[in-house]
C-alpha cells in the first residue's frame, strides 16, 4: 500500500481561537491517537489532497517536528458549507498488531442488467476491514459482470484473503434497477404472455 507523507507542527495551544487562526492560515488541526499520548499538531492542508480525495487507502508517514510515526487517517471532518478540511485523527500503526480501515470499493466489469438499460446502485463505496498493516488492501475489486436485474452482489460474495470485512455479509454492495420505461414494458410483456396462455387454454377446451 502507497505511503503519503504528512509533515506537522505540535500544537502549543488546544483551544478554539487557536484552531481558527490554524484553518485561516492553510493548516489543519490533527491528533495522533494509540500511542503512550496523544500528539496534537497541525499540518498544511495541501498535503491532505492526495490522502483524503482519492480511490484508495493509504498508510501515512507522519513527521511531526523531526519524530516520525507510521499511521492511517481515521477520520476527518469537513465544513457543512465550504467542504473545508476541519479536523483530523489519526491512529499509529504497531507491527503484528490489526487495524480497522474502511477501504474504497472498485466496480469492474460489464454488468448485463446495465448494458440491457438498467441502472447500477452503488449501495457501498467502501468496506470496513480488519488485518495486519501488512496485509491490508489498497481496494477491494467487486466484479459486476454477474449482475443482472433483480439480482444484487452481497458482501458475502467478495473473496477475503489474509483480511476479515467487518460489514453485514447480507448487505448489498451494489444492485441494478430497472428503468421505469423499460419496467412498463416488461409488465405489458407479461400480461400479453398471460392473455395469450389464456387464450391457449380456452382454444384447447373448446
Amino acid at each position: 500500500m502507497k505511503t503519503i507523507e504528512i509533515i506537522g507542527y505540535k500544537r502549543a495551544n488546544l483551544g478554539k481561537k487557536e484552531a481558527k487562526a490554524l484553518r485561516a492560515d492553510g493548516n489543519v488541526p490533527c491528533v495522533l491517537y494509540g500511542g503512550d499520548e496523544q500528539v496534537h499538531f497541525s499540518a498544511p492542508m495541501i498535503l491532505f489532497r492526495e490522502l483524503v480525495y482519492t480511490q484508495e487507502a493509504h498508510f501515512v508517514n507522519l513527521n511531526i517536528e523531526g519524530k516520525e510515526y507510521q499511521a492511517i487517517l481515521q477520520d476527518v471532518q469537513f465544513h457543512p458549507v465550504s467542504e473545508v478540511l476541519l479536523h483530523a485523527d489519526f491512529l499509529m500503526l504497531f507491527e503484528g498488531k490489526q487495524i480497522k480501515m474502511n477501504v474504497p470499493v472498485h466496480f469492474i466489469g460489464l454488468s448485463p442488467g446495465v448494458a440491457n438499460g438498467g441502472s447500477l446502485i452503488k449501495k457501498r463505496r467502501s468496506l470496513q476491514i480488519l488485518a495486519l498493516p501488512k496485509n491490508m488492501p489498497e481496494h477491494i475489486d467487486v466484479d459486476l459482470a454477474t449482475l443482472d436485474f433483480g439480482h444484487a452482489i452481497k458482501v458475502s460474495e467478495v473473496v477475503a484473503e489474509n483480511f476479515e470485512i467487518l460489514d453485514t455479509k447480507q448487505a448489498s454492495i451494489a444492485v441494478v434497477e430497472v428503468p421505469r420505461a423499460l419496467r412498463g414494458k416488461t409488465e405489458e410483456e407479461a400480461e400479453e404472455g398471460a392473455e395469450g396462455a389464456e387464450a391457449e387454454v380456452t382454444d384447447g377446451a373448446e
